[in-house]
């Protein structure tokens, strides 16, 4: 038996019953696929802030063209929290039940005060041609830096990211002069405005509770900082106007805890417990806003106890043997498995 249909330019077509049953199958298909996608897009729209609404598109394609996901199984998402929606990510992600770093619980009124102090939760900045896709090199603070002559290569990326109070200034010829982001916490961002970059969006880590009291104290312009609760004393002023600040939504560093360097998610009593260092935290930072991510300054030479820790100052490797806050031998490891699996590239390997 044929059925008769018209075609695009109205003529008269004979089909018969399985290629009617067919065509019936592809058409729904088709039509739940629409609805579907339709839904998921827009349910992802709910998790981005107004200012980068009209470059959803790009961050969200950009995400789906990235080379990595398979290998660290890290779903994208937004990665700073904005003031007219940073409860309702939290719920999300689950942070509203699990206190700093991996969660706000206990300090959500300080997120509040201080996002909404904050003129600008925005990716990049409005004159940027596009919100993503980008190729990003993270800058670690590394003694392999010392005379590798990277600066301009390191210059030549798209987005560059550093971390804590690594300098520019100085050592120019080494890693370079531009400075895109810039994670910290509030015991390693910089103080002496000679430090200071009207391009650089500063982002801040928060490790535990006065972290971000201590940010909402600057912003309102406290006198009396609060400074018994941090291991060393934290900088009394901000050389960084508030545009130019973000928030790093927990669920990241939760992330790189536990999907990207598989740390206990509970530790004896007796045992301090281990979180990711903010280089780590930055590379996962890259993973979600970069289509292609590269490092510099991430190896360390552990053979050698004198040898320099940083690129800058004389600390050596020493005191990374005294660190009791992070697990240093499972973040080597890790960052090997990346440059082993052609993840990312290092350039100072």
């Amino acid at each position: 038996m044929n059925i008769s249909i018209m075609d695009v330019h109205g003529r008269i077509l004979k089909l018969p019953v399985m290629r009617r049953i067919l065509f019936v199958i592809l058409l729904a298909a088709g039509v739940m696929y629409v609805i579907l996608h339709c839904n998921l897009w827009r349910a992802d729209g709910n998790w981005l802030p107004s200012t980068d609404a009209d470059k959803k598109e790009q961050f969200i394609a950009c995400s789906f063209r990235s080379t990595f996901p398979s290998f660290i199984m890290l779903d994208k998402f937004y990665p700073f929290l904005c003031s007219n929606n940073f409860q309702k990510v939290s719920e999300h992600h689950g942070s509203h039940k699990v206190d700093p770093p991996y969660g706000i619980r206990r300090a959500e009124r300080y997120f509040h005060l201080a996002l909404s102090r904050l003129s600008n939760c925005g990716i990049y900045t409005e004159d940027d041609g596009s919100a993503s896709c980008k190729r990003c090199v993270v800058v670690g603070n590394g003694g392999v830096l010392r005379n590798k002559s990277l600066g301009e290569r390191i210059d030549s990326y798209d987005v560059v990211i550093r971390m804590n109070n690594g300098p520019v200034v100085g050592y120019e010829d080494d890693v370079g002069r531009r400075t895109t982001f810039r994670l910290f916490y509030p015991e390693s961002v910089f103080s002496d405005p000679v430090h200071y970059d009207p391009n650089t969006t500063a982002v801040l880590v928060v490790f535990k509770p006065h972290d971000i009291r201590w940010l909402w104290d600057l912003l309102s312009g406290q006198h009396s900082i609060r400074t018994y609760a941090f291991w060393k004393k934290p900088a009394m002023h901000l050389i960084y106007k508030p545009h130019q600040i973000r928030i790093l939504d927990p669920a990241i560093t939760k992330k790189t805890a536990y999907d990207l360097l598989h740390l206990p998610t509970r530790f004896p009593k007796q045992v301090r417990p281990k979180h990711p260092t903010t280089g780590l935290i930055a590379i996962a930072f890259a993973f979600h806003i970069c289509s292609e991510v590269h490092l510099a300054g991430f190896k360390y030479s552990f053979d050698d106890r004198n040898s320099s820790l940083h690129y800058y100052g004389n600390d050596t490797m020493s005191l990374m043997f005294q660190n009791e806050y992070h697990d240093i031998a499972a973040e080597q490891k890790f960052l090997k498995e990346l440059v082993d699996q052609n993840i990312v590239v290092n350039l100072t390997e």
